[in-house]
């Protein structure tokens, strides 16, 4: 198996590496909190007490933690394997973290400032990297191997 000679991860390039670890190191520290809950008595006991409705949102919302955190690792692995389908899969990958945000704002009960101030990050990465990873010529040399 050989891959052809790419461009080095490097420059702006860092910045969504950056954002894409970071993002798999939150989304793992919330896992350890959603896998704690499970093995407490007391989570249990609160569920138990919840409505059918409630308890099916709260799997529901784990399993999408999950999910997005199974994508990220993946995606993770990917861009540092300097593979093609990175280019796309950051935009869609994006795209999810947003839509994530707007659930977070729209269902959580929070203050609206913590609620735009969780959404305005997403947002900004999204129209800052989606183009960069669609047009420029540096992303397309680097992200070549099969």
């Amino acid at each position: 198996m050989s891959t052809t000679p790419t461009t080095r991860i490097g420059g702006w390039l860092l910045a969504p590496l950056a954002w894409l670890l970071l993002t798999l190191l939150s989304t793992s520290l919330g896992l350890v909190v959603w896998f704690m809950a499970i093995i407490s008595p007391r989570a249990h006991q609160m569920l138990s007490e919840m409505s059918t409705q409630n308890v099916v949102l709260w799997y529901l919302s784990m399993a999408t933690a999950v999910a997005v955190w199974i994508y990220t690792l993946w995606l993770s692995v990917a861009f540092f394997k300097r593979r093609a389908l990175v280019r796309k899969h950051y935009i869609i990958w994006l795209l999810v973290c947003v839509l994530l945000a707007l659930k977070s704002f729209a269902f959580s009960p929070v203050n609206d400032e913590i609620a735009v101030s969780q959404l305005i990050l997403p947002l900004l990465a999204a129209a800052l990297m989606a183009p960069y990873f669609r047009y420029a010529q540096r992303v397309k040399n680097t992200f070549v191997n099969p």
